[in-house]
């Protein structure tokens, strides 16, 4: 701090207070009888103001400038306007004390020695008044202006509100021997608002301050650690009494001066806080700067002196030969202007010097004058170090920082893991010295002319005197305890000075007086800033000048590279690079270090590191072709482009290791990937620069100087193939002519190759044809569907080729043209993929047209066709594909699927054909398979069972659920007894249960009819056995009682109904063994239609005659025509022969074939009919009915008895019908009723 005085002037009356217009423009003072207000700037007077008869004892101005007040002795008050007139008076009892404006409502206090407080506002007429206990000397508002506090004779401070009500009171020790003389409250955050007139505005800032406060609290860390005395307090963590003080920041903090020679310190609450402080003279005025970091006191000392806001004395600004009775701040500024006992008034201006020290990218600085601040300047890392004194000046090296405080030096040593600095070492003497600078263990103190080198104890180990004054010193490292200094002196001179060596080295002899020195990094070079304002730059070794450059106030060596300095001058930042021009930016202030990429720089109060790219100087470097100096400036810090463009430049200097070291940091790996394949390259023995340039300029884009340096080299090729695959077809053909024929070729397909990926198909194809690229030109032309195109080059290719024309027909098969796809193939002989078209296009006549002439393929047609008959729901003409196909298994499982199905749907006739089928089947695979054939045989004959069983039953189950049947009830009566009677051992799948109750209970229905009356009942005791569902019980209940109203046994017309052809038995109707006669077993041959006994006897053929030989023997003409006819009896409509007449026949005829009907009676087993040849040829073709079974089942031969009843056998199924029931049932359905053979398909 130093003091500077402004301006002077005399009064004639003393001066017992002054105030300052806000705007700091104009000063008032309280000057005898009279106000004067004085020009600030050089403190003449602007106007005397009168009014007052008496002295005036105080001022105040309003803090909107607008108004002021004086009081005087004359008990009055004036209310003066800016305009310096005056617009009230009031007056109070006794002689005016003190006044004071409210902040924030411009209330005026005024106080009197007659122990009253007024209270006026503009707004009111009257003024409010408040008696107090004692005289007021002193008071003022709280920046909020809720509060007003009043320092009175008897030594307490009373605080009141606006209303006068007193709210706190604190009374100082010594009572009435400690008048408070003067009071202030420290400016907090509300004096910079409280000019808005807001007070929501303040509201809000208060909280922001809040915030920050808290802030502030958790991120600066604290600790308190003591050494041997209370002020040698280094801070670091948090601790209870700094939360208190952040917490009393946050309010209004009151400083109290009495006549006890006391400066205390009071919260808004009442509550003392900070040390009280002795003065040692009576105060007479105190005043706060405007940020409130200062106190500036005056008394009787007659001296104005400055001090900390806690309370620290810091130092004298005047001195003067009257008591001071006032001083005040100016606003926002660093002038202060007091009063005198004699009349006279200073004006001094206060300079805060920067006392700062820097290391490398360590700062450290004073701050608020009794505190240091060690920041680190890359982190922004802060570190508050507080020492409760002045600090005057301060350095910094490596890890030792020494504090010069009024009385001591400290010497603290940091962790450098941790930012701790601790006190270690203290030198307790008081010393007078320009300049400090610390070492590893001395401290060297600068007296004009003269280093002290101090060690850490305080013992003078050397000193050297110089021959002129010292401007200029710095620490620039060494070992410990050896450390090297640089010294520039006023004459020019620059001396090294080693700690250890009592003898300086004479560097240099300059002409001009030194401002600023330093040394490179190798300390090889050094740069001199002269009286002025040149940088000079030296060779050490040689003394040689190297450059100088003009304006120049600082300058600093890059710690990182050898070959860069900064300088700072006339608002510009100078950056040199070796040889190189000064690269300028606008920059404020004095450069004071230039680490890396950082430079420090030092503006007023306030140091700053500056990102500075140094791009600039790599530029340069790279101008020359200096490829590993670009690279390590680099390396301080450029931008990704400049990285970019060193890493090009170098790759095109052919520098790869630099190149390579570049596209590294920009993470560039096509560039990367190149560079390592030229290196490659290298090893295995290529030397031609010119080629590895070229590469370098294709891949830049630089194609012309790329195919330029391929042809210089040789490599002709290597320009057609860059030219090629960019495309640029027209240069490439510059290089056809001077290569190989191929090359022609080769451009065309590239140039197709480009055509198709710039969306020009049909040009492309067109090219690639010219080439020779026929699958290439295919595939585009059939990704487009131009088939008239592709057909035309399938017609052109030869059909040895293959390949292209397999692509032609794919495309064919894709675009749907079967046509031309079926013509491809055919031109290729490719037979199986033309079948296999047909079957992918579903042109099934086609390929079965194909398969008849080329049967090997049946396998591959029959089996998709069957397939595509099961997707569609054509089952059963699926089965007979997989049958054609030969895969027997395949249709076995189709009939089984749709078998099971028509079960479980109740689909009974559908049932029965399936079974059908299934038995047709299974002979089929044992014809074919002999291994299989006892097996399938076996299943022939139970699935033809179940199929007539099913067939049968379809029509008893359409009875029972249907309410309409198309039988007549002899049919149902028929098919009833011929389901019960087949139905003693066999379980039907699925329906067994309800297959026996819908049968009976349709024969006991059909057997009342037809007066079958024990068959009925019959039928209803089995029924009660069963099951009865709930909507027939009643019905079959009546029906039970209802046939014992009948008679007990059966019609005489059912006596002959079951007759044996054979044997003229008489049958039951229900026979337990089967259809079967139970005389002589002879198995019944019932019609398909009505299931009724045909009158048909199977025979068998006798040892050694064959199926042909016996169609030969039997005789085609109708032996005895007229015999039979006159001697044949009648035929009942029925077709049943009575047994009278059948024995009428058998006797009256001399027939062979009866005589072998004749057996043995009383037998159990079954003696078939065989006839001899000789039979055979007594027999009419017209007679027999033969079913032709295929192999390997034997034909089966039938005789029919009764030749007028007409019988027809179906060719397909061999079952036999009466003709008529025939006839009717194929005009109804278009085919065998029973396995459903069309009337049109050949046998």
């Amino acid at each position: 701090m130093r003091p500077i005085e402004k301006w002077k002037e005399t009064v004639r009356d003393r001066v017992y207070d002054l105030a300052f217009k806000p705007d700091g423009s104009q000063i008032i003072m309280a000057a005898g009888q009279r106000v004067l207000v004085c020009d600030a700037k050089d403190g003449t007077i602007i106007q005397p103001l009168k009014g007052h008869s008496d002295t005036v004892y105080c001022v105040a101005y309003a803090r909107d400038g607008k108004r002021f007040a004086s009081g005087s002795a004359d008990k009055s008050i004036i209310i003066w306007t800016s305009k310096l007139e005056g617009i009230l008076r009031y007056t109070h009892n006794d002689a005016i004390q003190c006044v004071a404006y409210n902040p924030i409502t411009h209330q005026l206090a005024s106080c009197s020695s007659g122990d009253f407080v007024g209270l006026w506002s503009p707004e009111q007429k009257s003024v409010n008044k408040t008696k107090v206990s004692s005289r007021i000397t002193c008071c003022g508002w709280t920046n909020d202006g809720q509060y007003l506090a009043l320092g009175m004779m008897n030594g307490v401070v009373s605080i009141r509100n606006k209303n006068g009500e007193e709210k706190v009171k604190i009374e100082r020790p010594g009572g009435s021997l400690s008048p408070i003389w003067s009071i202030a409250w420290n400016p907090s955050s509300y004096c910079i608002i409280t000019s808005m007139r807001n007070v929501e505005k303040i509201k809000q800032y208060k909280n922001k301050v809040q915030t920050d406060v808290s802030s502030m609290k958790q991120s600066i860390k604290y600790n308190s650690l003591f050494k041997n005395d209370q002020e040698d307090l280094v801070s670091l963590e948090p601790d209870s009494n700094t939360i208190d003080r952040m917490n009393r920041d946050e309010h209004d903090t009151l400083a109290v001066a009495d006549w006890g020679q006391k400066l205390s310190f009071y919260q808004l609450s009442g509550k003392q806080v900070l040390k009280e402080r002795t003065l040692n003279y009576d105060p007479c005025c105190i005043s706060y700067f405007s940020k409130g970091e200062y106190i500036v006191m005056g008394g009787s000392d007659k001296q104005v002196s400055l001090y900390t806001k806690d309370g620290v004395r810091l130092g004298t600004i005047g001195e003067h030969k009257a008591w001071v009775w006032t001083c005040q701040v100016k606003p926002n500024s660093n002038y202060v202007v007091c009063g005198c006992q004699d009349g006279t008034i200073y004006c001094y201006q206060l300079n805060f010097t920067t006392v700062h020290g820097l290391y490398k990218d360590l700062y450290a600085y004073r701050d608020n004058m009794t505190n240091v601040i060690v920041q680190d300047l890359i982190t922004e890392q802060n570190l508050r170090i507080k020492c409760h004194e002045l600090v005057k000046k301060i350095a910094i090296y490596r890890n030792r920082l020494a504090i010069q405080l009024p009385e001591k030096i400290n010497i603290c040593t940091d962790d450098l893991s941790t930012m701790e600095y601790r006190i270690t070492d203290k030198i307790c003497k008081k010393f007078e010295c320009n300049l400090l600078v610390v070492c590893s263990q001395h401290v060297i103190l600068c007296q004009e002319k003269r280093l002290q080198c101090l060690s850490f104890a305080g013992v003078k180990e050397k000193e050297w005197v110089m021959e002129s004054m010292i401007r200029y010193i710095k620490v620039i490292g060494g070992p410990p305890c050896k450390e090297g200094l640089l010294v520039g002196l006023k004459n020019g001179a620059i001396l090294k000075i080693f700690i250890d060596n009592p003898f300086p080295i004479t560097l240099l002899k300059l002409s001009l007086s030194v401002r600023c020195l330093d040394m490179s990094a190798s300390r090889k070079k050094l740069a001199v800033v002269d009286e002025r304002n040149t940088l000079l730059v030296y060779d050490i070794k040689s003394k040689e000048l190297l450059f100088q450059e003009p304006n120049a106030n600082s300058v600093a060596w890059n710690t990182q590279c050898e070959d860069m300095l900064c300088f700072s001058g006339n608002g510009y930042l100078n950056i040199k690079a070796s040889n190189f021009p000064v690269h300028q930016q606008k920059m404020q202030g004095f450069m004071v270090g230039y680490n890396g990429s950082k430079i420090f720089c030092l503006h007023v109060y306030s140091m700053s590191a500056v990102e500075v790219p140094q791009s600039a100087p790599m530029y340069q470097y790279l101008e020359k072709k200096m490829f590993k100096e670009a690279y390590q400036i680099a390396c301080l810090g450029v931008t990704d482009s400049d990285w970019r463009d060193l890493a090009t430049e170098a790759l095109e200097g052919l520098d790869f290791e630099t190149a390579k070291k570049a596209f590294i940091r920009i993470r560039d790996l096509r560039y990367l990937e190149l560079i390592s394949s030229i290196e490659e390259r290298k090893k295995r023995g290529e030397n031609d620069n010119e080629l590895f340039l070229a590469d370098v300029y294709a891949f830049q884009g630089k194609f012309r100087e790329a195919a330029k340096l391929y042809k210089r080299a040789g490599h002709e090729s290597k320009a057609l193939s860059m030219y090629t695959d960019l495309r640029m077809f027209e240069y490439a053909k510059e290089f056809v002519g001077a290569t190989d024929p191929q090359s022609s070729k080769l451009l065309i397909t590239k140039q197709a190759d480009w055509a198709k990926c710039s969306k020009e198909p049909r040009a492309a194809a067109e090219m690639y044809l010219s080439a020779g690229e026929h699958a290439k030109a295919i595939d585009i032309i059939g990704e487009h569907g131009w088939a008239d195109m592709l057909i035309d080059i399938a017609r052109k290719l030869d059909k040895a080729e293959r390949e292209p024309l397999a692509k032609c027909a794919m495309h064919f098969k894709k675009l749907r043209h079967h046509g031309y796809a079926s013509e491809t193939y055919s031109k290729m002989g490719d037979l199986k993929a033309l079948v296999q078209l047909h079957v992918d296009t579903r042109h099934w006549e086609e390929a079965f047209l194909l398969v008849e002439k080329h049967p090997q393929f049946k396998y591959d047609v029959f089996v998709p066709y069957a397939q595509w008959l099961a997707e569609n729901d054509r089952f059963e003409e699926a089965q007979k594909a997989f049958h054609k196909a030969g895969r027997q298994n395949e249709a076995v499982k189709v009939l089984e699927q749709l078998t099971h199905n028509a079960v479980v749907e109740n689909r009974f006739n559908d049932a029965g054909y399936y079974y059908w089928m299934l038995s047709m089947q299974c002979l089929d695979i044992a014809r074919e398979n002999t291994e299989q054939r006892k097996e399938m045989l076996e299943k022939f004959e139970s699935f033809q069972h179940l199929a007539e069983l099913y067939y049968v039953y379809s029509s008893i189950q359409r009875y029972t659920d249907e309410p309409f049947s198309s039988h007549m009830p002899e049919t149902i009566f028929s098919l009833c007894r011929f389901l019960l009677n087949n139905l003693t051992k066999d379980v039907l799948p699925g329906i067994s249960k309800k297959f026996l109750f819908n049968t009976l209970f349709a024969l006991a229905k059909e057997s009342c009819k037809l007066g079958a009356y024990k068959l009925a009942r019959y039928s209803y005791e089995k029924l009660q056995e069963l099951h009865i569902p709930s909507h027939l019980v009643e019905s079959i209940e009546l029906g039970s009682l209802m046939i014992h109203s009948k008679p007990f046994h059966d019609s005489e017309d059912f006596i002959e109904d079951m007759m044996c052809y054979r044997c003229s038995t008489n049958n039951p109707l229900l026979n337990s063994q089967g259809s079967v006669c139970i005389n002589c077993r002879q198995p019944f041959i019932y019609s398909a239609s009505s299931y009724e006994v045909l009158p048909l006897v199977q025979f068998y053929l006798g040892e050694g005659i064959g199926d042909e030989e016996a169609l030969s023997l039997i005789d085609l003409e109708v032996p005895h025509t007229e015999d039979c006819k006159a001697q044949s009896p009648n035929v009942g409509s029925s077709g049943i022969l009575s047994s009278s007449a059948y024995y009428h026949i058998c006797t009256q005829n001399d027939d062979p074939f009866s005589a072998k009907m004749s057996f043995e009676q009383g037998g159990s087993t079954f003696v078939p009919v065989k006839v001899s040849r000789s039979v055979l040829r007594s027999m009419s073709r017209r007679d027999v009915l033969i079913k032709r079974w295929p192999k390997p089942l034997k034909w089966e031969y039938f005789r029919s008895l009764l030749p007028d009843v007409s019988i027809t056998m179906c060719p397909s199924c061999f079952k036999m019908f009466h003709s008529e029931d025939y006839e009717i049932l194929l005009l109804q359905h278009s085919c065998c009723p029973y396995c459903r053979r069309p009337i049109d398909e050949p046998n």
